[in-house]
């Protein structure tokens, strides 16, 4: 059969990729990644239904594979009669997933972001991912239990720290984050890090800018439609709290928030509009849910083995993107449906870039598709950015997209306390 060639030729890309896991662990994980594209979920029934058929094996066969996968070592068959049985390494994964995603990515700007999501009462999942054409490939995270009160500030500490050696220093980094995520010590930690912090704070916060001798409400920088202000100063009064840094304020006409970001980079660096990166994470949410992987089905209560399954969805989904985002980048912006007029009146959000038709999820699995029930081999992409947008793009939507600003100055040589 034509998966069958396919899975080989699958297995050994994962394997390449992630050699931390075993072979067994690579057969496996091949298995589940490339089932979830096929079926296009990831429940073990609709994954474990497909394989049994193509494979000709019995389904009790593959289930028991692919369930004992996402166990822990103790609770596989065998564990309790001496056979020596391994957990799936999620964490150590983490550095090659990003690194696999770097190798097909082309320039040297890249953006992560921070956020939360939840799976109704059982599961909290805080994710880093790397945002990309719209969409969010994650690259680390870690899966709690819901309703129990815990800290997050570890996990978010342990996630960045983890991720740092897959980072080349001659990489530009801005880490994105909303809100209710902001924190000084998150601040603190991704400057450390060498990276640039782009991280949204409540208006009710005040600040100082250099060369005043009083604090300011936040939200008095940017007080009317289209109003901009940029500049370094000082956040927040309280000594703890208190921190070196360059604000940036605006508040887009027919927006009722203003964005105010915090940042280590230069006024004259740094623009507003890159935040609007932020939202990608939240459509990558979306296709681990119901837009894609329809992880909302799952029957898993244990934390940790959902965070093992979520390694597939991590890899299925970077194989998408890189696939459908290269197709992407290759259609004429000429060609493009005009659909902007028609959204105008409820589009609420600011835009990152162009509206597309057609997401590069459903583009790169429709590609995949395709070589599958054409019996040639299994493509694989490329990453290519998009421009960072800009709140000047955001004011005039020009036909092509302006380059990005430069950011080969060093601004994270500055000392922020």
């Amino acid at each position: 059969m034509a998966d069958q060639p396919a899975l080989y030729q699958w297995t050994a890309i994962v394997g390449s990729a992630l050699p931390e896991l075993s072979t067994a662990q690579v057969r496996v994980l091949a298995q589940w990644s490339l089932g979830l594209v096929l079926a296009r979920s990831c429940a073990l029934t609709a994954v474990t239904v497909f394989w049994a058929t193509a494979l000709g094996q019995s389904e009790d066969a593959v289930r028991q594979r692919l369930r004992e996968w996402c166990y822990a070592a103790g609770d596989k068959a065998g564990a309790t009669r001496g056979v020596k049985r391994r957990d799936v390494p999620v964490a150590d994964c983490f550095v090659p997933l990003l690194r696999w995603v770097l190798s097909w990515w082309e320039g040297d700007q890249l953006a992560l972001a921070l956020d939360a999501t939840t799976l109704g009462s059982r599961f909290v999942v805080l994710a880093v991912s790397v945002v990309y054409r719209g969409c969010a490939i994650p690259v680390g995270w870690v899966i709690l239990p819901a309703g129990e009160s815990h800290a997050w500030k570890h996990e978010w500490l342990r996630l960045l720290r983890s991720l740092r050696p897959a980072i080349p220093a001659t990489m530009t980094i801005i880490v994105l984050a909303d809100r209710g995520l902001y924190a000084r010590w998150l601040f603190v930690r991704i400057h450390r890090l060498g990276w640039h912090p782009f991280l949204r704070v409540n208006a009710g916060g005040t600040f100082r800018p250099d060369g005043a001798r009083a604090f300011r409400r936040l939200g008095t920088f940017a007080p009317g439609p289209d109003d901009r202000w940029q500049g370094t100063g000082t956040a927040f009064q309280g000594k703890t709290s208190r921190l070196r840094c360059t604000l940036l304020a605006w508040r887009k006409a027919g927006c009722a928030d203003v964005w105010l970001l915090l940042t280590d980079l230069p006024p004259d660096v740094a623009d507003a509009g890159w935040y609007g990166l932020r939202a990608w994470i939240e459509q990558g949410f979306k296709v681990t849910k119901r837009g894609g992987w329809q992880w909302q089905r799952t029957r898993m209560t244990d934390p940790d083995r959902a965070a093992r399954l979520w390694l597939a969805v991590a890899v299925a989904t970077l194989w998408l993107l890189s696939v459908g985002g290269e197709a992407d980048a290759s259609v004429p912006t000429s060609t493009l449906l005009d659909v902007t007029p028609a959204l105008a009146q409820r589009r609420r959000q600011r835009q990152a870039t162009r509206l597309r038709v057609v997401s590069v999820f459903r583009r790169g699995l429709t590609l995949i598709w395709a070589a599958l029930l054409s019996r040639a081999p299994l493509p694989t992409g490329r990453f290519v950015p998009e421009p960072w947008p800009t709140v000047a793009q955001c004011h005039s939507a020009p036909a092509a997209p302006p380059t990005s600003p430069s950011l080969s100055r060093k601004p994270h040589e500055k000392t922020y306390p």
